[in-house]
């Protein structure tokens, strides 16, 4: 009989910068900015043996009804920097940021990510994004925004350009004790590219990192994204976390490989999720109830309201029903939330909320935590262990993002309680067995030698 192979669990963490995780009230709640919180969360995820430690971006506070939202995290570090330090206090964890592709250029980023690569001994990874709005762009010298489809391409050329970049560079092009000018190969660093978007030359001036390319990431729901990671990405983060959704996803984005050349294995599912974790199930159901409502406050509800109808209602009673007026279609009271800048989507959610609120009984604040709230994995570590190998033996995913509602020690529950149940089970290492990200995720190495090079 041939045994069954069973799926290996990925894992990671992520520090929460925006939306309605964090549950500030809650005592053991710390700073989302001071070094201390990056350190503790990223070493407790080693500690784990998760694969990496991922950072978001958001490249202009939000602003509702004219105010900053005060879902944001105000004074966030720069990703790439954060990471720079933290590759100084951990050994293992892959080390990945967003950086946009839509409001910087492929020199600096393709060279600030080789770098990170160095210093961390190859954990570098990008989740490459794109910026949708005018708002945003108000930061930048080139302003305005991108129609979706243009986004994409530059998004994609953006990445052909910093690969091209790390690939004027042999892998043995430099030796460890090197001086200037002791490397092999007199066109080292030369590249050019020209495209729609990017028309550059010169001499790359950074070395290929331990990995080649650093591990690249994106983030698309839409039919334009899902086909720039089958192309592209070597990892894609979902949203869905219901397993019929997820099954879904998970099947249309891998067979969306092959016509690149590529195989399953070679893009990896990873949903964001999140994990409540006691001694009993009934224990766990409690606290994820506090926990939810806590998150979604009578605030927070009216001003996800707000965001789909265009309107101002802050007069309504979050613990009453809907409001009997239609959306406002051109009115944007959240601005930098790309979720709901298309009137005709603003519409149609409004619709779907709508019916789900009088099917179900749903207040205002009931149907926000119904649509955006509740937790991923609710239950003793037994139960959540169990969950999670089921979800991803199920094709459900590869593995999960994992965001705490508390910075810094939201992960000890998982890390210590949950992650050893998984290794009894057989999913999940016992202990790192390679150096770089693209070991932990069973990646190909890009490689490019001298040889090749010269060819």
């Amino acid at each position: 009989m041939t045994a069954v192979v069973r799926k290996q669990v990925h894992l990671a963490a992520q520090l929460p910068g925006i939306h309605n995780v964090t549950v500030w009230s809650d005592p053991r709640s710390r700073s989302q900015i001071a070094l201390d919180s990056f350190v503790r969360l990223a070493q407790t995820a080693e500690r784990g043996r998760f694969d990496f430690f991922f950072l978001a971006e958001g490249l202009r506070l939000r602003e509702h009804k004219g105010e900053f939202y005060d879902q944001d995290v105000v004074g966030r570090p720069e990703n790439l920097t954060m990471l720079a330090t933290l590759s100084a206090v951990t050994n293992r964890l892959g080390l990945a940021a967003t950086v946009n592709a839509t409001f910087n250029e492929p020199y600096e980023v393709a060279r600030r990510l080789a770098t990170l690569d160095h210093l961390s001994g190859g954990r570098a990874a990008w989740n490459v994004v794109t910026s949708f709005d005018a708002f945003t762009g108000e930061n930048f010298r080139r302003g305005g925004f991108l129609a979706e489809a243009d986004r994409y391409s530059r998004a994609a050329e953006f990445l052909r350009a910093a690969r091209a970049l790390w690939d004027s560079w042999a892998d043995d092009a430099v030796r460890a004790d090197a001086r200037a000018g002791e490397f092999a190969g007199s066109g080292a660093g030369a590249f050019a590219h020209r495209g729609p978007h990017f028309d550059i030359s010169g001499r790359f001036n950074t070395p290929r990192g331990p990995q080649g390319h650093p591990v690249v990431i994106q983030a698309g729901e839409s039919d334009a994204g899902r086909e720039f990671a089958a192309r592209d990405a070597d990892v894609i983060f979902s949203k869905y976390n219901t397993l019929d959704e997820a099954r879904a996803f998970y099947r249309d984005v891998k067979g969306r490989l092959a016509r690149y050349g590529r195989r399953p294995e070679d893009l990896l599912v990873v949903p964001t999720a999140t994990a409540v974790v006691a001694d009993t199930d009934a224990e766990a159901v409690a606290y994820a109830e506090e926990i939810t409502r806590a998150q979604v406050s009578p605030g927070t509800a009216i001003a996800h309201l707000e965001a789909v109808w265009g309107r101002d209602l802050s007069a309504y009673d979050p613990d009453g029903p809907l409001p009997d007026v239609d959306p406002e279609p051109d009115s944007q009271l959240l601005k930098g939330h790309s979720v709901f800048r298309n009137s005709s989507r603003r519409e149609e959610t409004a619709r779907r909320w709508r019916k789900l609120a009088e099917e179900r009984g749903l207040s205002i604040r009931e149907l926000v935590i119904e649509v955006h709230g509740g937790q991923t994995f609710v239950g003793g570590p037994r139960t959540v262990a169990d969950a999670i190998d089921h979800f991803v033996q199920s094709d459900g995913a590869d593995g999960f993002v994992l965001v705490p509602h508390l910075t810094p020690g939201g992960l000890d529950d998982v890390v210590d309680r949950v992650v050893p149940l998984l290794q009894e089970k057989g999913v999940f290492r016992e202990d790192y067995t390679g150096t770089t990200l693209r070991d932990h995720l069973g990646l190909r190495p890009r490689t490019r030698t001298s040889t090749e090079e010269d060819s």
